[in-house]
């Protein structure tokens, strides 16, 4: 059986993710990271804008990378064996809601909060590697759907 390279690799994943449930994993984010400032400007304590951004990019990661393997067997053919690779190797594929997650957590971490560059990029690491991590297990307790 042929070995797939990185590349087919990503772009399985990249077709997987092309059906993710966009609206639903915005509005999430969105709504979680607003209510982390809220409630950080209600208790006691400041309100911390780099913590909600992240919290809601990474909300935002896993409801994207989940939903779009949640339905294996709805989209075009392309989408199906995507999905179905995906199921099938639930590791590889966490790995691009991670990376999507650090990178868009980097910008978060350099120019709001002010760390310095490598100091961003070590944050937004430890924030992809959370979202790879959850990313996987869940996927992994839906190997199950991965018939066909």
């Amino acid at each position: 059986m042929n070995e797939l390279t990185r590349s087919d690799e990503m772009s399985l994943a990249g077709a997987a993710l092309r059906g993710a449930p966009w609206k639903a994993a915005a509005i999430s984010g969105g709504v979680v990271a607003a209510t982390s400032l809220f409630m950080g400007w209600i208790l006691p304590g400041p309100a911390d804008l780099t913590w909600a951004l992240c919290v809601g990019i990474g909300l935002f990661s896993l409801v994207a990378g989940i939903g779009a393997i949640s339905r294996p067997q709805e989209g075009d053919r392309v989408t199906r064996q995507a999905r179905l690779w995906s199921l099938r190797h639930p590791w590889r594929f966490a790995l691009y809601p991670g990376l999507g997650a650090a990178l868009l957590m980097y910008p978060v971490q350099l120019v709001v909060d002010g760390e310095g560059v490598f100091g961003a990029a070590w944050d937004a690491l430890w924030g992809g590697a959370l979202v790879y991590l959850i990313t996987g297990i869940l996927t992994l307790s839906m190997r199950g759907r991965a018939k066909g």
